[in-house]
């Protein structure tokens, strides 16, 4: 498929950063080559997963890299962001994988860029304990050891919202907790393994450093001062509460008053030690209004009475599979709102993660979407935001958490019962994409 010679994509700056984005647990598979995770056992409960499925082979990643560093190749990215598999690393041989793969990808030219946790946490840690910061520390400096002499960028960690929220808060991701706002410590205690992280990766002289947060515009529901005011208060939760002690090195509207900690200001020197970039993950806005006095849904997940907001249905834009909106300009709303609020003090910007789920290999609603969204990431370049690189999500289909294998995310197509990767119309336009960007 040949990119559109009539309204192509506008040009990038020189040196953008263009790659694609997996992780660990849902493309690895070799379980059992492991240590056990918390999605582990949470997958091994029924009725958690909605097809109930597990990882345990997932795509087979472990054994099939060298096809997929292949694709990779194929489609002329210039950079993997890819994650390390914490109980995989702590068991014998597992830091070996990530040395084949990284040696693999340098030896392709795509740049390796590993994110150090994407939610796959030990079975036998926990987040709701301090010490698992200083022990997340403790398994960064044993993989920058090992691959900083060819890694020149690095994530500390993966959406700490979507974890702490739908994992500790809810309960329909693994732990499995449904704690509500007792779940203010696993934000903490995220956060602050960030901050140890980024002094552990320094220490062992890595740079490009930056951490991959999930945001979106918050959207009232009315101008009525309650779901102005319930927008507010989620957008503090979902978005400042994650952005701003890394930023800003202080909580949001004082929050830092419910974290447990002895000293909450040391702690914060620590989340803001500063970053060479800042990561953001975006999919969608969110409509969000006062309560409604019965529980509402976001994307499947349920979202109780009890909290203080409600989320709506935002109408009137199309759907993919997963039933999110498509809006596009929300990108640039969202980027040009985090220019504005934060100002210099904001590094330069890396879109992590965009991506969309929708069946077949003729996506041509894919491709739709993916060109919009890069439309609306060039506005924001335009209005002045530094952006240096776009990761797609995914590089091809995996075990999409508790929707298991019933939502496809990739550019290439996988046939989860022979494992046979087959690209898709979308993988074509990207490679055609980045060929015009040179």
């Amino acid at each position: 498929m040949a990119t559109d010679a009539v309204n192509p994509i506008p040009r990038f700056p020189a040196g953008f950063l263009w790659g694609v984005s997996t992780s660990a647990h849902q493309i690895e598979g070799a379980a059992d080559e492991r240590g056990p995770s918390v999605w582990d056992e949470f997958t091994a409960e029924p009725g958690r997963v909605k097809d109930g499925s597990t990882a345990a082979v997932a795509c087979d990643h472990y054994h099939r890299y060298r096809e997929d560093v292949a694709l990779l190749a194929g489609l002329g990215v210039n950079a993997y962001r890819f994650s390390v598999s914490w109980p995989r690393v702590t068991s014998p041989g597992g830091l070996d994988f990530y040395d084949r793969l990284v040696d693999e990808l340098c030896a392709a030219g795509v740049r390796p860029v590993p994110t150090l946790f994407h939610w796959d946490l030990p079975a036998s840690l926990d987040w709701l304990e301090r010490d698992t910061a200083s022990r997340f520390a403790d398994h960064v400096s044993t993989v920058a050891e090992r691959l900083n002499d060819r890694v020149a960028k690095w994530i500390t960690l993966n959406e700490p919202a979507e974890h702490t929220l739908l994992g500790h808060a809810l309960g329909v991701h693994a732990p499995g907790r449904r704690l509500l706002f007792d779940a203010l410590p696993v934000a903490h205690h995220q956060l602050l393994a960030h901050g140890l992280a980024v002094r552990a990766l320094r220490a062992a002289g890595a740079t490009g450093i930056g951490i991959a947060n999930s945001h979106g515009p918050t959207w009232p529901a009315s101008a009525d001062p309650a779901d102005v005011a319930a927008a507010g208060f989620y957008d503090t939760l979902l978005n400042r509460l994650f952005a701003e002690p890394v930023l800003l090195g202080e909580y949001p509207d004082g929050l830092g008053e419910s974290m447990p900690a002895r000293d909450v200001t040391a702690d914060l020197k620590v989340i803001a030690e500063p970053v060479d970039w800042y990561g953001v993950n975006y999919y969608a806005p969110t409509l969000v209004g006062a309560p409604l006095g019965t529980g509402t849904e976001f994307g499947g997940v349920p979202i109780p009475a009890e909290l203080p907001f409600s989320v709506r249905e935002i109408t009137g834009r199309p759907k993919t599979d997963f039933g999110w909106p498509v809006v596009p300009e929300g990108l640039t709303e969202l980027l040009c709102g985090f220019r504005e609020r934060y100002g210099d003090r904001l590094p330069p910007i890396v879109i992590t993660e965009n991506g969309c789920s929708y069946e077949g290999l003729d996506d041509q609603d894919r491709i739709a979407y993916l060109d919009a969204h890069l439309r609306a990431l060039h506005a924001a370049l335009e209005a002045g935001v530094d952006v240096r690189g776009y990761f797609v999500w995914s590089l091809m289909d995996n075990f999409e958490w508790a929707e298991g294998y019933a939502r496809r995310f990739g550019l290439v197509h996988v046939d989860y019962e022979t494992l046979e990767r087959v690209p898709k119309a979308s993988y074509h336009w990207f490679r055609d994409v980045l060929r015009a960007q040179g």
